[in-house]
This record gives C-alpha cells, sequence and structure tokens, in this order.
C-alpha cells in the first residue's frame, strides 16, 4: 500500500511539530515554507504544561532544556530603572514559563528531529489547489510543479496565505483586533541587562520590554495600544518605514527608549506585529486543515501560543492516523478535543491588554501601586492557577506508538 502523503503549510513550530509524529505513523510529509531558509530567529516564548509533555514524548526535552534562557523572572521598572514589582520565575506558571526558550532554538530542534525523514521545500508557498476524490492537486508559487498530496495542512502563521485560499469567506472577519501593535527585535547586551525581563510603562499606552536570551544577546520588544490606519499602511511598508513610525512613537519614552531605539535601527532581525487573535468558526474544510496560529492564535500576550500549536499539532497527528482513511473523522475528532482548551487559552484577563498598558503616568502609577502589593503579599501564588496560563486544561491524549492501522 502506498504510503498517504500530507502536505505541511509553514516551517514555524506547529508543522514540524505535526510532520514528526505524521512521519512516525508511516506517513509521507513534505512541508513547504515560504523563507527562503528556516528562519532561526524571533523572541522568547514559552513552553508550558501540556506543551512540555507533548517534547518529552518526542525525546526532545534535553535539546530543548539546553537551550533555556534561564530567565529569573519578570520585573516592573519604572523610568529610573527601580523596580516596583518583581514575580519570580518559581514554578514557572507565571509570566516566565517553566521552559522559556527563543522561537529560533525551537525551531532549529524540530527541524534538525526531522530534516532526515521529512521533504522541507524553502523559498515556495501554496497559491492554490484542486480537490479530487482521491487528493489534492497543490499549485506553488515559484516554479515548482503541481504536486498531489492526500489533505493539505496550513500551518503558516496568524496571516496564513493558506487558510485565504481555503476559507476565503471566513478569513478576514476572523482576525480579532486587540487594539496592540508590537515590534521585535534583537541588541547588544550590557551590565543592566540582568538575568531579569524588564517591563516599563509609557504614557499613551505605551511598553517596552527587554528579556535575556542564553547567548548574552538581549530582546527587545516595544508595544503601543493604538489601531489606526497608520500601522496598517505600515504593515504594508519596507522595514525602515515601520522603524521610523516605531521611532517616532517611543521618541520621548523614556527609560532606554533612546538607547533600544538606537539599536533598533541596526536590527537586522526586527519585525512588526498587529496583535490579534484568530477566532473561525471551523478548522477544516474538506481536505484542508488549519493548525497552530492559522487556526487559533491566542497571541503574544495569552503566554500560551507556543504550547497550544505543539499540543495541537500532536492531537491533530494521532486523530489523523486513528481515523486514517477518513481525514474528515480526524479533523473534526481533532477541533472537538482542541477546541474546548483553545478557548480557554484565548481568554484573556479582563481588560487585556488595554490595562496593563495605561495612558496616563496616573494610571501608570496606580498599576505599579498594585502590582507591587500583588508581589508583597505573594496573591500570584496564593491565586495559583487563576494567574497562571491554562497549560493543562484538558486531558491530553496518549497515542502511544501511533502506526497506521495498516502497518
Amino acid at each position: 500500500m502506498e504510503k498517504p502523503h500530507i502536505l505541511v503549510s509553514g516551517a514555524g513550530i506547529a508543522g514540524p511539530t505535526l510532520a514528526f509524529w505524521l512521519h512516525r505513523a508511516g506517513f509521507t510529509v513534505t512541508i513547504v515554507e515560504r523563507s527562503p531558509k528556516l528562519r532561526a530567529s524571533g523572541q522568547n516564548i514559552d513552553i508550558r504544561g501540556h506543551g512540555l509533555t507533548v517534547i518529552e514524548r518526542m525525546s526532545l526535552q534535553d535539546e530543548v532544556r539546553a537551550k533555556k534562557t534561564n530567565e529569573k523572572g519578570l520585573r516592573f521598572v519604572d523610568a529610573r530603572d527601580h523596580c516596583r514589582a518583581e514575580f519570580p520565575v518559581g514554578d514557572g506558571t507565571g509570566f516566565t514559563g517553566e521552559i522559556e526558550i527563543m522561537r529560533g532554538d525551537l525551531a532549529i530542534i524540530l527541524y534538525e528531529a526531522t530534516k532526515k525523514d521529512v521533504e522541507f521545500v524553502f523559498g515556495d508557498y501554496v497559491t492554490g489547489y484542486k480537490e479530487s476524490n482521491d487528493g489534492v492537486e497543490v499549485e506553488f508559487a515559484n516554479g515548482q510543479p503541481t504536486r498531489k498530496f492526500d489533505i493539505l495542512i496550513a500551518a503558516d502563521g496568524w496571516s496564513s496565505r493558506t487558510r485565504k485560499i481555503a476559507f476565503p469567506d471566513k478569513n478576514d472577519s476572523c482576525v480579532k483586533s486587540l487594539g496592540q501593535w508590537g515590534a521585535w527585535f534583537s541588541l547588544p547586551w550590557q551590565p543592566s541587562d540582568s538575568g531579569w525581563a524588564r517591563w516599563y510603562n509609557a504614557p499613551r499606552g505605551r511598553m517596552l520590554l527587554v528579556r535575556p536570551d542564553n547567548e548574552r544577546v538581549t530582546r527587545a520588544s516595544m508595544w503601543i495600544i493604538h489601531d489606526s490606519k497608520k500601522f496598517q499602511e505600515a504593515q504594508q511598508a519596507n522595514e525602515q518605514d515601520q522603524k521610523q513610525l516605531m521611532k517616532d512613537l517611543f521618541a520621548d519614552a523614556g527609560w532606554e527608549a533612546d538607547r533600544i531605539l538606537k539599536e533598533m535601527q541596526n536590527a537586522d532581525d526586527f519585525y512588526l506585529q498587529h496583535i490579534a487573535q484568530i477566532k473561525i468558526d471551523t478548522w477544516s474544510r474538506n481536505r484542508v486543515c488549519l493548525l497552530g496560529d492559522s487556526a487559533f492564535c491566542p497571541s503574544p500576550i495569552s503566554g500560551m501560543g507556543t504550547t497550544v500549536a505543539i499540543v495541537g499539532a500532536y492531537v491533530l497527528a494521532g486523530e489523523i492516523v486513528q481515523h486514517w482513511p477518513d481525514y474528515a473523522a480526524g479533523f473534526e475528532a481533532y477541533e472537538r478535543k482542541m477546541r474546548p482548551f483553545v478557548d480557554k487559552a484565548q481568554k484573556l484577563a479582563p481588560g487585556a491588554p488595554a490595562l496593563a498598558n495605561p495612558q496616563t503616568q496616573w494610571g501608570i502609577s496606580i498599576l505599579y501601586f498594585l502590582l507591587g502589593l500583588v508581589a508583597w503579599i505573594r496573591l500570584d501564588k496564593i491565586m495559583g492557577a487563576s494567574f497562571s496560563p491554562p497549560a493543562t486544561a484538558m486531558e491530553l491524549p496518549d497515542y502511544g506508538t501511533l502506526r497506521l492501522k495498516t502497518q
């Protein structure tokens, strides 16, 4: 019997995780990635709860732990860099996850775990497809001939091109803006960049965040509550225009803004993103299924994006294998099991993100007073799960060895 052949669009986190499990089950997997090479960049990400369990089932826990940033926790600081509230990493249920790792490091680990068994096609992407009774013929952008697969999985991010093709009637409405924009990049380490993440608020809904990685490089991000046309236009503009917009908006922010803006100009890993969630009423249509951020992006402020991507990939692989060749039943079971978990992951704190990014100095003072009180009486520990991302808020299936019924 010929092995089923699956096409995955996107070589980030969810795509290679899915490919790992499908290959183990006896499937042939091809991953197509728009970037000309593996995108081994990005900021700090968390792996929590069931996400870490899946990593352990992949026997990748040692590689992942070796790349931990070893972030000590989070400090809220004022314009003079005085700490106003401190939240140590503890058991990893707060701001800093149990496993804090650079996105690029995790992408490399997953790529190394799959590259010998999975076909990777870089510098190309899906432009269209035609379905038939026995498969889906996929068209590509850069000269690659049309190829036939059994099913197509869209794991190409929150702004997924593949989702736009498969769900043209739902693609625009599924993007739920949180009214915030963020920019990420790296900058040279300096002595004030300790092992702590430092969070600084400035009036007009602005926030600066610097975090350590494991290579003595500092990772910076700039956040602003702003939903104007300026950002929508900037997203379509070149990188220099995007940097100029951030410079204009943060020039008078105070604290270490001057240093951060100066280093931003030279950063070669800068990227700007609309802070949004993806909420779509179905994750599959015929032979196409959505996975990861393309299906259920919870937004960077949730602390759950990587975890739901890893868990979602594991569950999708397990249900495809258990139901094959009835892929539709597999897709339905995947969504039925994952949707409640995703709903909890997407449930943000009341008023977020605006509440954590006040518009006035008075609002910032109140925020820091309340955070200081919480830290002083250790309310975050007393309340436990109420302050923690819901990283174990489902019964994680155990698919055992994952083998096709015919094997």
